[in-house]
This record gives structure tokens, C-alpha cells and sequence, in this order.
């Protein structure tokens, strides 16, 4: 794969998506930041976009004795649009326009992204932490606690047992990252380095499922939407009745969540800031007699530009790089960057240390009494997996992540939906019945452009009018239906269940009725073989066109591929969260929370961390 120099194929297929003739972006400058964005990508992903891409001069050729690049404009618009009804071709012609997309309108729309990140001064000071470079640090440490990961889950416990006095360090597989980089380097940038495999991470199925994940000192935590619900009680219930979680009891978990509150300053979305993609979801939402209302988060000092995506850089998002950590390295608690933890190191069924590797792949060993994994439930299977420890059979099992579809209204006036704060406001009707949880989401602007139909002139004309859509974003609680597999790679794989599919398909109908009552005079379903709803009557339709197989659906918030619980069968972890068949080795992150939290689990994970902790203060640091 050549680094710098597009091929000819790559710089036509740019073409035919966003034709230049009609406006578009010139391709060659075009197909340039794709090949560097994929260049910042997995080697394997990058090689197969760009050998899908070659399959349309192959095609090209075959039909008209030319490669795609050689055709002139109209000819290549007219073949792309005949494969477009192809159902193979369309999935596969939509993934690759998606990235194009993605670069297109992070570079389209980066002098908008960079005024708004820097038009208000920060909230608060970037706070010091004690982050030493895996460079620097020593070969052979030795610690109380070594935890592995710095994130939700991570944070909460180095906070918890440094505070008692351990002796505690993080091992961080990415870099630090600040407000000051939010205010100046380009939006894909910022994407790219913050994200695991820049943004690329997906399940394998039908559909697919994309699932960002976040790396760095903050873990996802860094680009999530600040989003804070308090773990439902129905859920709390069924982890404390079904799977024996004592400290699950609603009026124990209750100051374990008030904890996590108060240490992120939750609070309601000020409707001032909140900007009318928000306001317009509850106006449709109020008409119809559902339940609404702005989100709650942890946010003060939010000025709603639409960023938290790509690094806040007011400051104002209090990831746990902001509240949590600062609170752990003022009671001793170190952060190694850029250090990759390859295997727990074990001796008589008891974890001693890890063994990890610098990007320049030199070794690093670090000893402890106590080891923690807090690596995320996509991550921490695979460190099990490479050590030296009889592997459960349910490990990697039972992977819980939320399914997304997006649903876009179109309006008349303008909207400019990323002109305030990226998610917003919440419609909580069909939580409890359907467990489907609507929330008014944004991106910042031409980043989410990727979910636009059409190609050609078609998509240049929705990409211009973008400023007149509401969008909208449905997750539903799901099977669980993932499995994470692999060793030294991770393999995500997920079945969506009918079940589930066809719940997403009743959370585009729901999301569509919201929008025609709110006013849009159509709506954007992701639905290829009904792209588009004229009116309500229309919504009906949804059901006999729309196959749960084919829509763009995306995930977030992995959870349960190490649930805890009493069940020495069913359960990785006991409700200590000690891996089962190693001493001293305690997973505590997403990946033990035994079921869909069905809310944005951020502060359900940091809850659960600090039930644990608790747990693991009072059986090895009394």
C-alpha cells in the first residue's frame, strides 16, 4: 500500500461518490486524505478498502472495456448508480463511501470545528497528572497495585486504593491528550488518535456493527457524549437477584451512584446551550404526549459546540482525565502511556505482575500483589486469554453493546444541528416496554455525514442541506448477542437476534413519527430500500421494506464478556470480581456487569468499580 500516492482507481471511485463536475471536492486532493486516513488505520482494513475499491474497475472494464478512472463523468455516475441497486454491491459501495465521507466532511468542515472549539476560554485548568512515559520507565518495576487500563472502571479503582495508601500504577496502552490539542489540531486528527484503530473498530455480522471505542489516559471516557443515567432499578434487580450481586441491592448501589454524581457534577443539559436539534426532538416528542426531557451529564460549564466527540476543549466534560484521576495521582497514583500489556504473569495459580511491550517493542515487567484488568469488555478477554490461566468457558461471552440506528428529519428553517450540545435530549416513552431509548445526537459538523443516502449529485444535495436536519440516535438493550474471541487480536462477532432487529426496525418507525410531528417535511430512515418517508402515512411502509440485515446499525457501551456472579458456570468472575482459578487477579470494568445496563453505563461501570473496590479494600488492604 503505497503511503502518500493514491491509485487511479482510488482517486475515480472518489470521484463518482462526490463528482467534482457537480461541486464536488476535487478527487485527487480528495482520494490523498482517505489514503492518509487509512494509512492511521489497521494494515488489514486499509488493504482491504482499497482492494474493494479496485473491484469497480473491474466491473468497469467488463462493461465498458475501461477502468472506472478512465470513463468520463456521466458514464461512471450511470454505472455506479446501476450497481447501487445491486443489494451486494449497495452494502459494499456504502461502506466505502462512508469513510470517504467521514475525511470529506472533517476537512470540509474543519476552519467551523476549530473557530467553535476555541471561541470560549477553557472551564476549568487541565489538571497535572503523574503520566510518565513507558520510555522512561524502568524495565523491571515493582508496585502494590498494577492496574491495566485508565478509563471508567479503571480510574475509580486506582482513585479508591491509592487513597488507602497502595502503592498503585495504571498501565495505559495510549497517550495523554488535552484541551490545548482539542483547540488546535485538525477534527480527524483528533478522531484518529483517539479512537482504537482510528475509529474502525466493528462486529462481524449481519449487519455489522461499527463500535467506536476510545484509547487514551481516560479511556472512552475521553470522546463519549457525557451522557449520565443512574442505573435503572429493574436492572439493579435482576443483578442482584439473578446473578447474587450483594452490592447490586438498590439501597447500597443508591450511595455508589450519588458517589459518582457528585464527583462528576451531573447535572440537566441547560436549555440555553442545548441548540434545536435537541429542542425540536422534545417539541415532536411533547405534541405526541412521550416522555422527554434534556439528558443529565457531566458537563458544567458546557458551551454546546458540538465537540465531545473529538476531545471537549473547553474542559467542560469532566471525563475521568478530569475528575477521577487527578484525585488518584494526588494520593500517589502513577499513569504509564503508551505501554501495551501483553499477558498477566502467574505463579501457582496467583497473579504476580504483567508483562508489556513499548511501541518500540521492548519489554516491560511490572511486579505487584495485586492485579487489576480494567481494559474495557472488548479488551480485557484477549490480555486473559494470552496469560497463563485456565480460560472460563463463558470468557468473551455474552457481549452486550447497544445497537444504534440513526433517523434524520428534514425541516424547512435551518437547524444546524451540531450548534450545540451533541447529545441532548432524551425520549424515554418505549424505555421501560421496548427497551428502545431515543436521544437527540449530533456530530460535529460534516463528521456525520456518512449516514446520508445517495451518491452523486443526490448525496451533494443532502450534504448541502444538512443544516435543515434533526437527527436523531435509537439504542436498544440487547440479547445479549457478541462474542469476543481471539488471542493476540481481538475478533468481535455478533448475531443479532429477530428479536432485537426488529426492534431497531420499531425504533425507525417511532423516531420517524417524532419527526413528522415535530414538523420535518421528510425523513432520512437508513433504510436503503425506503431511504426516504414523504409524509406519516408513509411510516407504515417501514415495516414491509426495512430487513434488520441490512441497516447502518452502530454500537456503543460493550459490556458482560466476564460477567460477574455466583454461578461458577456462568459466571468468569465471582462477585469479588476475582477471575475465577487465579488469586490476586480482580477484573473490574464494563466487562463483569452481568447484563445490559440498558442507559449509558459510564456511570453504572464507575459505580460498580467503586462497589469493588470496596470489596477488594476490605479483603486485602485491611
Amino acid at each position: 500500500m503505497s503511503k502518500g500516492i493514491p491509485s487511479k482507481s482510488l482517486i475515480s471511485f472518489c470521484s463518482a461518490i462526490l463528482p467534482s463536475e457537480l461541486g464536488g471536492p476535487d478527487p485527487n486532493d480528495l482520494a490523498v486524505k482517505v489514503l492518509l486516513y487509512l494509512n492511521r488505520l489497521p494494515k488489514d482494513f486499509a488493504r482491504g478498502y482499497l482492494a474493494a475499491v479496485n473491484i469497480f474497475d473491474l466491473i468497469s472494464y467488463t462493461k465498458y472495456k475501461k477502468r472506472l478512472s478512465d470513463l468520463d463523468a456521466k458514464d461512471r455516475d450511470e454505472l455506479i448508480q446501476k450497481l447501487y441497486k445491486n443489494k451486494l454491491i449497495f452494502n459494499l459501495i456504502e461502506a466505502l463511501k462512508a469513510v470517504i465521507l467521514l475525511v470529506n466532511g472533517a476537512y470540509s468542515n474543519s476552519l467551523e470545528i476549530n473557530l467553535a472549539a476555541n471561541k470560549n476560554p477553557v472551564a476549568r485548568k487541565t489538571p497535572k497528572l503523574n503520566i510518565i512515559s513507558s520510555h522512561i520507565w524502568p524495565s523491571v518495576a515493582n508496585c502494590d497495585v498494577v492496574i491495566v487500563g485508565s478509563g471508567a472502571g479503571g480510574s475509580i479503582v486506582a482513585k479508591e486504593l491509592s487513597a488507602k495508601g497502595a502503592d498503585v500504577v495504571i498501565v495505559e496502552e495510549g497517550q495523554y491528550h488535552d484541551a490545548e490539542e482539542f483547540r488546535t489540531n485538525l477534527p480527524l486528527d483528533r478522531f484518529a488518535s483517539m479512537y482504537r484503530d482510528g475509529g474502525s473498530t466493528a462486529l462481524l455480522g449481519l449487519p455489522p456493527v461499527i463500535m467506536p471505542i476510545g484509547r487514551g489516559v481516560g479511556g472512552t471516557t475521553l470522546i463519549n457524549s457525557g451522557t449520565c443515567y443512574r442505573t435503572p432499578d429493574s436492572v439493579l434487580d435482576q443483578w442482584y437477584k439473578n446473578f447474587g450481586l450483594d452490592f447490586a441491592e438498590k439501597s447500597i448501589f443508591k450511595h455508589h451512584l450519588d458517589s459518582i454524581e457528585k464527583i462528576f457534577e451531573v447535572g440537566p443539559v441547560p436549555l440555553d446551550i442545548m441548540g434545536k436539534n435537541g429542542l425540536t426532538a422534545m417539541e415532536g416528542a411533547k405534541k405526541l404526549n412521550w416522555k422527554t426531557g434534556p439528558l443529565t451529564r457531566n458537563a458544567p460549564g458546557c458551551d454546546g459546540c458540538c465537540q465531545c466527540a473529538i476531545g471537549c476543549p473547553h474542559n467542560a466534560k469532566l471525563g475521568v482525565h478530569l475528575s477521577v484521576l487527578p484525585q488518584a495521582c494526588k494520593t500517589g497514583t502513577k499513569i504509564v502511556t503508551d505501554l501495551k500489556v501483553h499477558h498477566v504473569i502467574t505463579e501457582d495459580n496467583k497473579a504476580i505482575g504483567l508483562f508489556a511491550t513499548r511501541s518500540d517493542k521492548s519489554q516491560v515487567i511490572i511486579y505487584a500483589n495485586t492485579v487489576v484488568i480494567s481494559a474495557g469488555a472488548t479488551e480485557t478477554p484477549g490480555i486473559i486469554r494470552r496469560s497463563d490461566i485456565t480460560v472460563h468457558p463463558q470468557l468473551g461471552r455474552n457481549l452486550a453493546v447497544h445497537p444504534a440506528v440513526a433517523v434524520a428529519g428534514r425541516f424547512d428553517e435551518e437547524i444546524y444541528p451540531w450548534r450545540g450540545v451533541l447529545q441532548s435530549a432524551s425520549v424515554e416513552e418505549f424505555h421501560d416496554s421496548d427497551g428502545i431509548l431515543i436521544e437527540a445526537t449530533a456530530t460535529p459538523p460534516g463528521m456525520g455525514s456518512m449516514v446520508l443516502p445517495g451518491i452523486g449529485s443526490k448525496l451533494l444535495k443532502q450534504i448541502d442541506e444538512a443544516k435543515h436536519l434533526v437527527t436523531l440516535g435509537a439504542m436498544i438493550s440487547d440479547g445479549p448477542n457478541g462474542k469476543v474471541s481471539g488471542k493476540n487480536r481481538t475478533l468481535m462477532t455478533y448475531k443479532m437476534s429477530h428479536r432485537d432487529g426488529n426492534r431497531l426496525i420499531k425504533a425507525i418507525e417511532i423516531c420517524s413519527e417524532l419527526l413528522f410531528a415535530a414538523g420535518a417535511r421528510e425523513v432520512l430512515t437508513g433504510v436503503s430500500r425506503l431511504p426516504v418517508l414523504k409524509s406519516k402515512e408513509d411510516i407504515k411502509e417501514i415495516k414491509q421494506q426495512a430487513n434488520f440485515k441490512e441497516l447502518h446499525v452502530a454500537a456503543f457501551h460493550p459490556t458482560g464478556s466476564l460477567r460477574a456472579g455466583t454461578s461458577v458456570v456462568d459466571c468468569p468472575t465471582d462477585i469479588d470480581g476475582q477471575l475465577r482459578g487465579c488469586k490476586n487477579l480482580y477484573v473490574i470494568d464494563g466487562s463483569v456487569i452481568p447484563s445490559s445496563p440498558t442507559v449509558n453505563p459510564q456511570v453504572s461501570i464507575m459505580a460498580v468499580a467503586e462497589a469493588l473496590s470496596a470489596k477488594l479494600i476490605q479483603s486485602r488492604f485491611n
